[in-house]
C-alpha cells in the first residue's frame, strides 16, 4: 500500500477551539502544573519526572529525552518539542523500548516528552455519567504537562505530537481544540472516529475492566453529543492548517503481526460475522475504517494529510515503522 497525500489550498474559516483550554495551555497559566516531587536522571539523555497531577488525582511519571547537548543550552533558548502520547496501557517506556526513539538522528536536537496516561484513560476528561472528576486526561496534557516542561525544561512553542492507539486519538483531538498545540500530528493504529462503531469501543472497555463501559463518554445513544464532541472526525475543522500523518492496519494479517491470534472481545461477534473472512482483527479494522473516513474529511477541508492504511492487526509493531515514515512530516511543526 502506498502513501496518499492530500493537500488543498488552506480554506478560510472558523477554527474549532476551546478558549479555556487554550488559556490553560499557556505556560503562564497560574497553578497549571502540579509540583514535581521526584526527578531521576536515568542516563545522559533520559530524565523521569514524577509530578503531582491535580487533573488525575495522583502522582504520575513524565519521561523526557533531552537533546544532545541539552544541558549546555542557554535558558533563554527554547527546544522544539515532540510529545509522544502512550496507548491504552499508559506505558511511556514503549517509546524508548520498542520504538527506540533515542536512536533517531532526526530527534537529536529535539526535546521528546513522553507522559504516562492512566490505564485506558483514552486521553479524555471522563464523563462519569455527568459527574466528571478524575481521570481528566485531556486537561492533564495541556494544563499540566505542557506548562511543566516549558517552565522547567525550556520546551518551546514549536510543538509536534504523535501517538499510538489511544495516544493517536488524543493527539489530533488536542490539535483540533487548541490552535498551535501541537503544530503537526501523527497517529498510528488509532480510533480517530469512535462514534462510527461505538459498540466496538464499549465492548472493548468492558472487556478490559474499565470502570463501567459508559464511564468515558457515556451512552452514545443518549449522550451522543458527548461522543461527537470528543470524536476527532467532528473536530476536523480545527485541523485545516495542521499537517497530519495518519496510519493504521486494516485488520488483515500483515508482515509484522504476532503468530498468536488476537483475543476475541465479547460483544463484537456481529462484526466478526459481517466482515470479510481475511479480517482477523475487528478492532484494527475499525481503526483502519475510521482512519480512511477521517482522512477523507480532512481532505475535503483542505487540511494537509498523509494517509497510509496497510495490512496489519493490533498485535503488530507497525507504529515503530510508521513513526519513521512520519518523521519527515513532524519537523514541519518544530521549525520556525
Amino acid at each position: 500500500m502506498t502513501y496518499a497525500t492530500t493537500r488543498r489550498s488552506v480554506m478560510a474559516g472558523t477554527t474549532l477551539t476551546s478558549a479555556a483550554l487554550f488559556a490553560a495551555a499557556s505556560p503562564q497559566a497560574a497553578g497549571a502544573a502540579g509540583r514535581v516531587i521526584e526527578e531521576r536522571r536515568l542516563d545522559d539523555r533520559l530524565v523521569e519526572l514524577t509530578p503531582r497531577s491535580p487533573a488525575l488525582g495522583r502522582t504520575i511519571p513524565v519521561a523526557l529525552l533531552t537533546p544532545r547537548g541539552g544541558d549546555r543550552r542557554r535558558p533563554e533558548d527554547r527546544w522544539p518539542t515532540l510529545y509522544l502520547l502512550a496507548g491504552g496501557d499508559g506505558d511511556h517506556t514503549m517509546w524508548t523500548g520498542m520504538f527506540r526513539v533515542q536512536d533517531l538522528a532526526e530527534l537529536r536536537e529535539v526535546l521528546v516528552v513522553m507522559p504516562v496516561m492512566p490505564v485506558f484513560g483514552f486521553w479524555t476528561d471522563w464523563w462519569h455519567h455527568g459527574a466528571g472528576g478524575p481521570p481528566r486526561t485531556r486537561s492533564y496534557f495541556p494544563r499540566e504537562v505542557v506548562p511543566l516542561v516549558e517552565r522547567r525544561y525550556v520546551a518551546g512553542p514549536r510543538r509536534a505530537a504523535a501517538g499510538e492507539s489511544q495516544g493517536g486519538f488524543g493527539a489530533p483531538g488536542f490539535a483540533a481544540r487548541v490552535p498551535g498545540l501541537p503544530r503537526a500530528v501523527a497517529a498510528f493504529g488509532s480510533p480517530v472516529h469512535p462514534i462510527q462503531h461505538p459498540e466496538l469501543w464499549l465492548s472493548g472497555t468492558a472487556f478490559l475492566g474499565v470502570e463501567g463501559p459508559y464511564a468515558i463518554f457515556d451512552d452514545p445513544w443518549h449522550q451522543w453529543r458527548v461522543w461527537l464532541d470528543w470524536d476527532p472526525y467532528y473536530r476536523a475543522g480545527g485541523l485545516r492548517d495542521t499537517p497530519l500523518c495518519l496510519s493504521s492496519g486494516d485488520g488483515r494479517p500483515g508482515p509484522l503481526d504476532d503468530e498468536e491470534p488476537e483475543v476475541r472481545i465479547p460483544g463484537t461477534e456481529k462484526w466478526e460475522a459481517l466482515l470479510p473472512d481475511d479480517v482477523v482483527s475487528v478492532t484494527e479494522w475499525a481503526c483502519g475504517e475510521g482512519t480512511r473516513e477521517f482522512s477523507r474529511r480532512l481532505g475535503e477541508l483542505g487540511a494537509p494529510v498523509t494517509t497510509h492504511v496497510h495490512p496489519g492487526t493490533l498485535t503488530g509493531t507497525y507504529g515503530h515503522r510508521e513513526l519513521r515514515h512520519a518523521l519527515p512530516l513532524l519537523p514541519g511543526g518544530l521549525r520556525g
